[in-house]
């Protein structure tokens, strides 16, 4: 997520993403043990709940899953689609909620956000052992470092720039209420709960003292801007996070994990994190694929922001400081569960060492960041 020297690539709820044919996958097919999926029971559901499904499934679990555990369904016919649940092992209560992610995508499938149709919800764990739901495969790619970013054209790189920001503009002009997600989430004091819940999910699954963190909370508590009226805020919104379609413009918003009402500008801040320019030596994801000629600079994505959202932007290092705090805080929790085993059999000690290490990156750059505002 955002800029400081040596973060590692690759970090935080970094879900896997639906469509992208670029991305290597691990291939699961019509075998009786597949971690995270019960064949049986999940085969029996979509012949119940999913119109057109043909057995046998074939399950693939798409690389890149750090947090919710995401497979590409295919049937026997010609027939895809996405189903998600959370990790295995170790869970925190309210970070994987299957029914609030469903809900979410549902309500915004009518709106101008593109998001992938859903299918359906299983809440009962008789079935595959979690909740899970079904959505819609949505073709399209993922740029998620360097090597993909250089397959885009110089204007397809502009395009994913300029969409990135339209459709954020997007998720944040929908009317809540409207759309039914006016209870998605208390609409005062965003920032203060956030700060309070992302310290209290880091205090849980934290695996040793990090006192940057702890300093990092306490400046940002106190120096918390002047909250504008809420909107839907996605949590981690990011290029890699989105499916381009082949023009570069985004297809569908994925990883709505974390989504919740509240200030806007916390995605703002969030993406800034996130979008490395060609100077920097790196940033949260490293190659970071927007630092490649032809992506706007953060600059160009904050001016097409305020002009299409009509917001004030002139407090945008708070929410940068926060989003790099806030990361830290998630990574933790990644690592916590490599080091747990959550992660399933595949996960190395490699991994688990690089998140661990990039927890203590974040933390140190949100510091100085924060430190910088007041």
């Amino acid at each position: 997520m955002y800029g400081s020297s040596h973060l590692i690539e690759d970090p935080v709820t970094a879900e896997a993403t639906v469509g992208n044919e670029q991305q290597g996958r691990v291939l699961v097919a019509e075998v009786r043990s597949i971690e995270g999926i019960d064949v049986d029971g999940v085969t029996g559901w979509f012949a119940a709940n999913i119109p057109g499904a043909v057995p046998p499934l074939s399950f693939e679990l798409i690389a890149g899953g750090h947090s919710n555990l995401t497979f590409r369904v295919a049937d026997g016919g010609s027939h895809a689609w996405v189903l998600r649940r959370p990790p295995l092992g170790q869970v925190l209560a309210t970070a994987h909620d299957m029914g609030r992610e469903h809900r979410v995508i549902s309500a915004l499938g009518p709106t101008d956000v593109p998001v992938a149709p859903t299918f359906g919800l299983c809440t009962d764990e008789s079935v595959n052992g979690a909740p899970f739901y079904v959505m819609g495969f949505v073709e399209g790619r993922v740029i998620r470092d360097i090597s993909a970013a250089r397959e885009l054209s110089l204007e397809q790189r502009r395009a994913a720039g300029e969409s990135i920001i339209d459709v954020l503009s997007a998720i944040h002009a929908v009317d809540v209420d409207a759309v039914g997600l006016g209870d998605l989430g208390r609409r005062e004091g965003y920032i203060e709960r956030q700060l309070r819940r992302w310290y209290g999910q880091f205090q849980k699954s934290k695996t040793r003292e990090l006192p940057a963190v702890d300093a990092t909370y306490e400046h940002l508590l106190g120096h918390i801007p002047a909250q504008g009226p809420a909107t839907i805020v996605h949590g981690d919104y990011r290029l890699d996070n989105c499916l381009l379609d082949e023009d570069g413009c985004i297809a569908a918003v994925l990883d709505w994990e974390i989504c919740t009402l509240g200030d806007p500008l916390a995605d703002v801040g969030l993406l800034q994190v996130y979008w490395a320019e060609p100077d920097q030596a790196a940033s949260a994801l490293v190659p970071a694929p927007t630092a490649l000629e032809g992506f706007p600079t953060r600059k160009d994505l904050l001016e097409r922001y305020a002009e299409a959202s009509g917001r004030d932007l002139s407090d945008i290092d708070y929410y940068v400081a926060f989003g790099m705090w806030k990361l830290a805080c998630i990574i933790e929790g990644v690592y916590a569960r490599y080091v747990g085993g959550a992660m399933g059999s595949g996960s190395s000690q490699t991994q688990s060492d690089m998140f661990g290490a990039q927890v203590a990156i974040l933390a140190e750059a949100a510091r100085e960041a924060a430190l910088r505002i007041g």
